[in-house]
């Protein structure tokens, strides 16, 4: 009984021993290695998850946690890429959205949804504008012109159609008489006899055609009064309207790159009235609406975030030690001893000189010198390892010095006393070198996803010591990489083939005998050692952050002749005018939808503006609510929504709360394109999560009032979805901003 009690407490001790000793989480995290393993990041990072909440001190599972958090995000991002490219916007936004979700700082997920919705929204825009056969939109003005002097308002839009040869004032007139506005001329204005045709042209273009016949140039004065004006350099000086503007930079990030835009403006515009200010990163420039304009437009192209990039490296050292001896190694020393036959004198110890005529060889003794065979192999292999994780941005050179600092001693004589080299000094003084591995890597990113890299690469180390001067110096060997390489992202690239091969073969025995071909064997001892080092370096270079270059961007700017700048107006006749505006009936649709069933108009699913309309002052902000109405299991709703640009300005856009009721958190990107007046919003649900069902506001954006007069709210693009990633249809009202 005693001896089975015994084996039962041995037993529960073992248990409660391996329980102690094995880790919290210990089982999440080996399910997280295979799923690693397995290429499963998503399920991967689950388990790495869970095991660090189990245990949320350790280390390896925090690491591992936050590197699979990275992985997961990039395996979706490339999936996202490759939908895209397949011509699947809706997937390739579902797995931005699932990337974005897992990891919220990704950039590069941000960006590539973004640019995804507005792929989308213009795939959306042109089939609603196949189905209409309606002619496309006017093209809009790639910059809005500052707040200038006062501007042109007619009494009349209509086209003017306009043929007659006369005196050049009379044509000026003329044409004012049509548009119902005042006209002056400055003084030195010489009339000229000119024929002048034009067919359905808009009062601006009318009178621009009609000052470039004339070499003349034309201001507005009051809002129906134009001034026509002589086009010469002091006439301009004298006339034209100059604005002051500031404009803030967010992307530099250095004085000298912000005087190179300085320069850049100042070069291309010949202006003179420009100045950087460092202290608010911001360009404060002097000048006409139009270059002020222009200049702001080349800022903005400027201006734009650097691409960063994660370069993996791994440094591997390879070196393999081998030594053979091999042989019969006698001795090569034979002691003689004095050993006489008759005992020395216990009183002096010494022998007296006249005893020395009976000393024979019987006197002494010889040892025979021993022989050691040898039969040895040795075999050493060493590897050392880093690595390193970099994360630069693009254009910048990242150093990452892993190791030691040794000094290194740097002499130098100094002249004595009064500048006489009689009695030089010698000055003794410190330098210190880094030792181990030493990185610099310096990226560029281009718009194909592939990454240029200028990579330096030196593993060293101190391999012994001399002595010189008295002073001990450090003997260093490196090993050095140093080259240029053009990868894809994600491409792995492995540098190698720096071999270092050294033989030495040490040769011991009798001279003569050794040299001997078979008796060397027996009378001497081979030693044949081999070194070998090999360096490998591997580099895997992810981007984070992609260079972000819009439509906008690109397109070109006419800015009028090389004397002066200007911008051409993009005002359209009146006829097109109300085609343009027929769309705002479009509300009276939804009244038609529910006539199949009364009922519809109260149930079926809506997004409007909470409030129909809103009054603001010049200069005054206003929150609008988005607001949705009786939906069931919203999921995602990317949208757009389409504002006049030269009335009010979106300056916030904000979470509403209606998708976060349950308290998880809810993806918000955003878009505002304040050239062309339209805003690209989406809002998504964490994966998994569910959709959320019934009334609340879902955005919050906060317009500011620019001047005087009216802007309608629409929704141009809509594409809600439920959790499995289905179609919600959405009813859509129009808003309205009235600003006095």
């Amino acid at each position: 009984m005693a001896g089975r009690r015994f084996s039962i407490l041995s037993v529960l001790l073992g248990v409660v021993l391996l329980a102690t000793g094995c880790p919290k989480g210990r089982s999440d995290y080996r399910q997280g290695r295979q799923a690693e393993l397995q290429k499963d990041y998503d399920t991967a990072l689950i388990h790495y998850e869970r095991a660090l909440k189990q245990d949320p001190a350790n280390v390896e599972y925090e690491l591992k946690a936050k590197r699979l958090r990275f992985e997961a995000a990039q395996m979706h991002v490339s999936r996202g890429q490759k939908l895209r490219e397949q011509g699947s916007l809706e997937g390739a936004v579902a797995e931005f959205e699932k990337a974005l979700a897992i990891d919220p700082a990704s950039f590069v997920a941000e960006q590539e949804l973004r640019r995804t919705l507005e792929l989308l929204a213009e795939r959306r825009v042109a089939e609603v504008q196949a189905s209409r056969q309606a002619e496309p939109a006017p093209a809009k003005a790639l910059e809005v012109l500052p707040e200038a002097p006062p501007e042109l308002k007619p009494l009349s839009r209509a086209p003017i159609n306009l043929k007659l040869t006369a005196d050049a004032k009379q044509v000026f007139e003329t044409i004012a008489k049509l548009a119902g506005i005042n006209i002056i001329f400055d003084p030195d204005f010489q009339p000229q006899r000119i024929p002048m045709e034009l067919v359905n042209a808009t009062l601006e273009q009318a009178l621009d055609i009609t000052a470039l016949m004339t070499k003349t140039f034309w201001k507005a004065v009051t809002a129906n009064t134009i001034m026509v004006i002589p086009d010469t350099k002091q006439k301009r000086q004298a006339y034209e309207e100059q604005i002051i503007k500031t404009i803030y930079l967010s992307n530099v990030t250095s004085p000298a790159e912000l005087n190179e835009v300085v320069q850049t403006i100042r070069t291309l515009l010949d202006t003179r009235r420009i100045t950087p200010s460092t202290a608010q990163n911001a360009i404060i420039i002097r000048d006409t609406p139009d270059k002020v304009a222009v200049a702001e437009k080349i800022i903005r192209d400027i201006d734009r975030a650097k691409p960063e990039v994660l370069v993996q490296v791994a440094v591997l050292q390879a070196r393999r030690d081998r030594a053979r001896e091999l042989g019969i190694l006698p001795g090569t020393t034979v002691p003689l001893i004095f050993t006489p036959r008759s005992p020395v004198e216990e009183e002096t110890e010494a022998l007296r000189l006249n005893e020395l005529k009976r000393l024979s060889t019987a006197d002494y003794s010889v040892v025979l010198p021993s022989a050691m065979a040898m039969a040895l192999l040795t075999d050493a292999t060493t590897k050392v390892i880093q690595n390193p994780e970099v994360r630069v941005t693009d254009g910048q050179t990242a150093k990452l010095r892993i190791g030691d600092r040794v000094p290194i001693a740097v002499g130098g004589l100094l002249p004595g006393i009064g500048g006489v080299t009689i009695s030089p000094v010698v000055q003794t003084t410190f330098q210190f070198q880094d030792v181990g591995v030493n990185l610099d890597i310096t990226p560029r990113v281009h718009s194909s996803r592939e990454v240029s890299l200028n990579v330096m690469v030196e593993v060293s180390s101190v391999t012994g010591r001399t002595n010189i001067g008295g002073i001990e110096q450090p003997i260093f060997g490196q090993r050095r990489i140093e080259h240029n390489i053009r990868l894809r992202e994600g491409e792995v690239n492995i540098l190698g083939g720096i071999v270092e091969r050294t033989e030495l073969k040490k040769l011991q025995g009798w001279p003569g005998l050794s040299q001997v071909p078979f008796l060397r064997y027996l009378f001497s001892s081979e030693r044949v050692e081999t070194l070998e080092n090999e360096i490998l370096i591997v580099l895997t270079p992810r981007i984070i952050r992609l260079p972000e270059i819009t439509a906008l961007n690109l397109r070109a700017l006419p800015v009028g002749t090389d004397e002066t700048v200007a911008l051409r107006s993009a005002a359209e006749p009146a006829p097109p005018a109300p085609a343009a505006t027929a769309p705002p009936a479009q509300p009276a649709a939804p009244e038609v939808r529910p006539e199949p069933a009364p009922e519809a108009p109260t149930e079926a699913a809506q997004l409007r503006f909470e409030s129909a309309q809103v009054a603001l002052s010049v200069g005054q902000a206003a929150n609008v609510s988005l607001v949705v109405a009786n939906v069931r299991d919203l999921f995602s709703i990317p949208l757009m929504v389409q504002f006049d640009p030269k009335v009010v300005e979106l300056t916030e856009v904000h979470h509403g709360g209606f998708l976060a009721q349950d308290g998880r958190p809810v993806a918000l990107v955003h878009r505002v394109e304040a050239e062309t007046g339209t805003a690209i919003i989406s809002l998504t649900r964490p994966p998994g999560s569910g959709g959320i069902s019934g009334s609340g506001p879902l955005v919050l954006l906060v317009f500011r009032a620019l001047t005087v007069g009216r802007t309608a709210l629409r929704i141009i693009e809509l594409d809600a979805r439920n959790a499995v990633r289905e179609p919600l249809p959405l009813q859509t009202t129009v808003g309205e901003i009235f600003v006095r």
